[in-house]
């Protein structure tokens, strides 16, 4: 089995940041949510980014932002690419593909067969979609430690690439990895000791779960 790819979602601080590097994830993810406790600034992203640059490919993460609000972080950050956390559309995210030149992945909420499904809508408009549990209504979109039926995803065969999301921590990736074969793992609360608070040894047995099952 081929070792999937690493993000590690809702990076705030360098500490953070360098304990991804250390740990040899993939990606570090940025939040631009203001409702998130892993909420960055176009300021704070452009400090981070600069840290990351040539070391770490840098994501960052919107919920049904505008295109100005994305320009300032892509500006500020020089963000690899851009997750759309919202109710984005297959038009919405070609449009900002096409827009800022970098790859868009979708997070889809994922209750049900149904849920999966929708992600064929998005073939040819985006170049990833993370399957992410579904969370309660009026609650935030994700980054919050639940997950889903991962049966619904095994060995899933879409047209286009995807990635795992949701609840990941270190004590199931590794199962979660078996039981799915998904190219990519994308944590954020799971490797918190709180809300925003990244935990840089969670962080390394992460990474090491996800080596130790690929």
């Amino acid at each position: 089995m081929t070792t999937p790819a690493i993000k590690i979602c809702g990076i705030s601080t360098s500490e953070a940041l360098d304990a991804a590097i250390r740990a040899r994830a993939d990606y570090a993810g940025f939040v631009f949510f203001a409702k998130s406790p892993r909420n960055v600034t176009p300021r704070e992203a452009a400090q981070l980014s600069a840290r990351a640059a040539g070391r770490i490919a840098r994501v960052g993460l919107f919920v049904d932002a505008d295109d100005a609000t994305i320009g300032e972080a892509m500006e500020a950050a020089s963000l690899d690419v851009l997750q759309l956390h919202g109710k984005e559309t297959p038009e919405r995210a070609a449009q900002l593909g096409a827009r800022f030149g970098v790859a868009v992945w979708k997070a889809l909420s994922v209750a049900s067969a149904a849920d999966v499904s929708r992600a064929t809508d998005y073939a040819g408009a985006v170049e990833r979609v993370l399957f992410d549990a579904k969370t309660p209504k009026g609650t935030l979109p994700g980054g919050m430690g639940l997950s889903f039926d991962w049966s619904l995803v095994a060995n899933w065969k879409g047209p286009v690439a995807w990635g795992l999301a949701g609840g990941l921590a270190p004590g199931n990736v590794a199962e979660a990895i078996v039981r799915t074969a998904t190219p990519l793992v994308d944590t954020s609360s799971g490797v918190e000791s709180a809300p925003g608070v990244k935990d840089e040894g969670l962080i390394a047995r992460f990474c090491e779960a996800v080596r130790s099952a690929g």
